[in-house]
C-alpha cells in the first residue's frame, strides 16, 4: 500500500521518470525512511510498555552469583533489550561495574547491547527477513557471552580504573503504578529514542539510495573479489573506525548484499560499526586502561570476523 502511493508521487506527481538512477535512488530513500520511523516508533514503545515489568534490582540480581556462563547469558539477553549504541551503552557497564557484578558479565553486557536492540530488529527483519534476523540475533549474543567469559577468566582487575566519577548507578527502581504510566513510558523512550537516531536513520538510507542508484553491481563484485579470502576482516577494520547507529548501518548493509556483497561480510561491517567505535574507545579509557582496551577491541573483532566467515559459509542454506 505504501509502496504503491510513493510509487505515484513520486513518478507521477513528481514527475520523475521511471527506470533512472536519480529517481530510483529517490524512491528508494523516502520509501525506506518512511518504512523505518513507522516500525521503529511503534516497535520501541511496545518493547518499552513490557520493559517496565523489569527491576532494575531484579537485573543486578540475575547476573550475579550465577553459574560460569549463566550471568553472561543473562547480562548478554539484557543487552539486546537495551536501546543503547557503543558509547550510550557505557554507562550501565559502569554501573554494574560499582554494585559488584561479576566482570566478565559487565562484558557481556557492553558488547551485547549496541549489537543487538529492538530497532535492530525490527529494521533487519523488515529487511534482510525473519530467518536471518534470527541467525544474526543468536550469533550478537554468542559473541557476548564467549567474550565476556573469556575476559572473566582474564586477569583483568588490574586494567581496570577505580574511580568514584564512574557516575551514579543508571538502573534505578521506578515504580509503575498504573498501565498508562507504562504505556507512557512506551511513548517516551520511543520518542527519545527516534529524536535521538533520526539524523543517523536519514543519513543510512542517504548511503543505502545512492548505492542503490549509483553503484553498478559490477562494480561491488570487483570490489569484493579483489579482497577474496580477506574480505571479512577488511570489512571489520573499516567498521570500527566509523562511529555510527545500527539504524543508519543496516539499510546500507543491505543494498551492499543486495549488489552481491556476501552476506557475513555485509553483517560483518555491520556489527563492527555497530559494537566497536574509537569514541567508545576513548570513552572507556576513563574506566580502564589502553591494555584492556586493546585486549577488549581485538576479542570482540575477531568474533566478528569468525562470524562473518560462518555467514558466508551457509548463505547457499539461509
Amino acid at each position: 500500500m505504501l509502496k504503491e502511493i510513493l510509487d505515484k508521487a513520486v513518478y507521477e506527481v513528481a514527475g520523475l521518470e521511471a527506470g533512472t538512477r536519480f529517481a530510483d535512488a529517490v524512491n528508494f530513500f523516502i520509501y525506506d525512511s518512511i518504512k523505518i520511523f513507522l516500525l521503529l516508533f511503534f516497535m520501541i514503545l511496545l518493547i518499552g510498555f513490557l520493559r517496565t515489568y523489569i527491576s532494575g534490582g531484579r537485573i543486578k540480581a540475575a547476573l550475579s552469583g550465577r553459574r560460569a556462563g549463566v550471568g553472561n547469558l543473562f547480562a548478554a539477553m539484557f543487552g539486546a533489550v537495551t536501546p543503547f549504541c557503543s558509547c550510550s551503552s557505557i554507562p550501565v557497564f559502569i554501573g554494574f561495574l560499582k554494585t559488584g557484578v561479576p566482570r566478565g558479565v559487565a562484558f557481556s553486557f557492553l558488547i551485547t547491547s549496541p549489537l543487538i536492540n529492538e530497532y535492530l530488529v525490527v529494521l533487519m527483519a523488515g529487511t534482510f527477513g525473519l530467518k536471518i534476523t534470527l541467525l544474526y540475533i543468536l550469533s550478537g549474543i554468542s559473541i557476548g557471552v564467549f567474550a565476556g567469559m573469556l575476559l572473566g577468566r582474564m586477569d583483568i582487575e588490574r586494567y581496570l580504573v577505580k574511580s568514584d566519577a564512574w557516575g551514579r548507578d543508571t538502573l534505578e527502581e521506578t515504580a509503575y503504578k498504573t498501565l498508562r504510566h507504562r504505556f507512557n513510558f512506551g511513548c517516551l523512550e520511543a520518542a527519545n529514542i527516534t529524536k535521538r537516531i533520526w539524523v543517523w536513520i536519514l543519513f543510512g538510507v542517504g548511503i543505502g539510495a545512492l548505492i542503490h542508484g549509483y553503484v553498478p553491481q559490477e562494480a561491488i563484485e570487483k570490489m569484493i573479489g579483489a579482497g577474496g579470502i580477506l574480505t571479512v576482516p577488511i570489512a571489520v577494520l573499516v567498521g570500527i573506525p566509523i562511529y555510527t547507529n545500527c539504524a543508519a548501518v543496516v539499510p546500507v548493509a543491505v543494498v551492499l548484499f543486495q549488489k552481491g556483497v556476501p552476506l557475513g561480510t555485509a553483517l560483518a561491517f555491520m556489527m563492527a560499526s555497530s559494537a566497536l567505535s574509537l569514541p567508545e574507545a576513548v570513552i572507556l579509557r576513563g574506566v580502564m586502561k589502553l591494555e584492556l582496551i586493546l585486549i577488549f577491541f581485538t576479542i570482540v573483532g575477531v568474533s566478528i570476523i569468525a562470524i562473518g566467515y560462518l555467514f558466508n559459509a551457509l548463505q547457499v542454506l539461509i
